[in-house]
C-alpha cells in the first residue's frame, strides 16, 4: 500500500491521499475585483478530477490593500463569498477537499503606491515601493479583516482555511526581526512578534472550530543576525500548536531577494523535520518534489505527513495518476 495514496486524519479532516496542491497563485482575476471567474474553475477543478486529495486555493487577499496584483482573488466581500461558495461546491462535487488561504501582501503589495509594514524598511526591490509603518488602530482592522474572511469561507464551505505567514507577506513580516522594529507589543523580543498572528488565531478560534493550518517559511537565506533562528521557529510552532492549529505547512525564502545556493528535489524536507521534532502537529511540505518515489520516501520515513505539490502540475497535469501507477507497480 502506497502511503502518499493512503488516507490521512488531520485533525477533523480525513483525506483520502496525502497528495495536496499547494496554494499556487495564478493571477487571473480579469476586472480587478477579486472575483473568481471560469479559469479558476477550470485550474483547481483539473486537479480535482485528477483526484488530489486536498485543494488550498491561492492566496486569498482579505482586504483590497492586502493584494500582491490587482489580479489576486479577495475575501472583503458577499460577491466574491458567493462565487467561492460556487467553486468549493464544484471542487467537492468531484470528491476533493478545499481549503483557502487567507493572507495580506504586506509590503509586497505591487497594487499599492505605499504598501503598509509592520515597520518603515526600504523595499528590497525595485519591483516594490517603499512602504510606511502601520499604527495599531490599522494592525487591529487588518486583524479583523482576517476574521471576517475567515468567517465568509466557513459559510462558503471550505474544508480548512490556512493563514499565509509564509513568502514575506504580512504576518511573515511581523515574525521578522529585521522587517518588525517595532518597539509596541507587536514588536521586540520573539513572543511581540509572534503576537499579531496569535491575535487573529484566537479571534477565529473564538468560533470556528475547524482545521487551522499556518504556512511558514524557515530561511529567509540571510545573514544568521538578519532573520529567526531555526531554534526560534521551533519555538514558533510551538505557541502556534499551543494556541490551537492542526498542521503546519513549510516552506522558504520570499521575505527577501534572495535564494538558496543550491535547489535540488527536496531540499526543504530538512525543515519540515525539524518541526516534527519540535511539535506533535503534522507537517505538510513541499519544495520540488517532483518523484513520486522520493514523496513516498519522505512519508514513509516520516520526515513529513502530507506533500504539496503546485508547479509540477504546470508541466504535467497527469503527475497523480502517473504517481499512482508508478508506486503501485514498484
Amino acid at each position: 500500500m502506497s502511503m502518499l495514496f493512503s488516507t490521512a486524519k488531520v485533525a477533523s479532516l480525513n483525506l483520502k491521499n496525502r497528495v495536496v496542491m499547494s496554494p499556487m497563485r495564478t493571477y487571473s482575476v480579469q476586472k480587478g475585483d477579486g472575483v473568481l471567474n471560469p479559469l479558476h474553475f477550470a485550474h483547481y477543478g483539473a486537479r480535482a478530477v485528477e483526484q488530489v486529495g486536498l485543494v488550498i486555493l491561492e492566496m486569498t487577499a482579505v482586504e483590497p490593500e492586502g493584494r500582491t496584483t490587482e489580479h489576486d482573488l479577495g475575501l472583503w466581500n458577499d460577491e466574491q463569498a458567493e462565487e467561492l461558495k460556487r467553486l468549493v461546491d464544484f471542487l467537492h462535487s468531484l470528491g476533493t477537499k478545499v481549503g483557502i488561504e487567507l493572507g495580506h501582501a504586506g509590503r509586497k503589495a505591487k497594487a499599492e503606491s505605499v504598501p503598509v509594514a509592520p515597520s518603515l524598511v526600504e523595499a528590497y526591490s525595485d519591483d516594490y515601493n517603499e512602504p510606511r509603518a502601520l499604527n495599531i488602530a490599522e494592525i487591529k482592522r487588518i486583524q479583523s479583516a482576517f476574521v471576517t474572511a475567515a468567517k465568509r469561507a466557513i459559510q462558503a464551505g471550505v474544508d480548512l482555511i490556512e493563514l499565509q505567514g509564509a513568502e514575506g507577506f504580512l504576518i511573515g513580516e511581523f515574525f521578522s526581526p529585521v522587517i518588525n522594529r517595532r518597539d509596541d507589543e507587536y514588536g521586540g523580543e520573539l513572543a511581540g512578534r509572534y503576537r499579531f498572528v496569535q491575535e487573529i488565531i484566537t479571534q477565529i478560534r473564538d468560533f470556528y472550530t475547524g482545521p487551522l493550518w499556518v504556512r511558514l517559511s524557515l530561511d529567509d537565506y540571510a545573514k544568521e543576525d538578519e532573520q529567526n533562528k531555526l531554534t526560534e521557529w521551533q519555538t514558533i510552532s510551538q505557541w502556534l500548536e499551543r494556541d490551537g492549529i492542526d498542521c503546519l505547512s513549510i516552506t522558504t525564502g520570499g521575505l527577501f531577494d534572495k535564494k538558496p545556493d543550491h535547489i535540488y528535489e527536496g531540499w526543504q524536507v530538512p525543515y519540515a523535520t525539524a518541526m516534527k521534532k519540535a511539535v506533535n502537529l503534522p507537517i505538510a511540505v513541499t519544495g520540488m518534489l517532483l518523484d513520486s518515489k522520493l514523496c513516498e520516501y519522505i512519508l514513509e520515513t516520516k520526515q513529513a505527513d502530507l506533500i504539496l505539490e503546485a508547479h509540477v502540475f504546470d508541466t504535467n497535469a497527469r503527475w497523480v495518476v502517473e504517481a499512482k501507477k508508478e508506486l503501485y507497480e514498484k
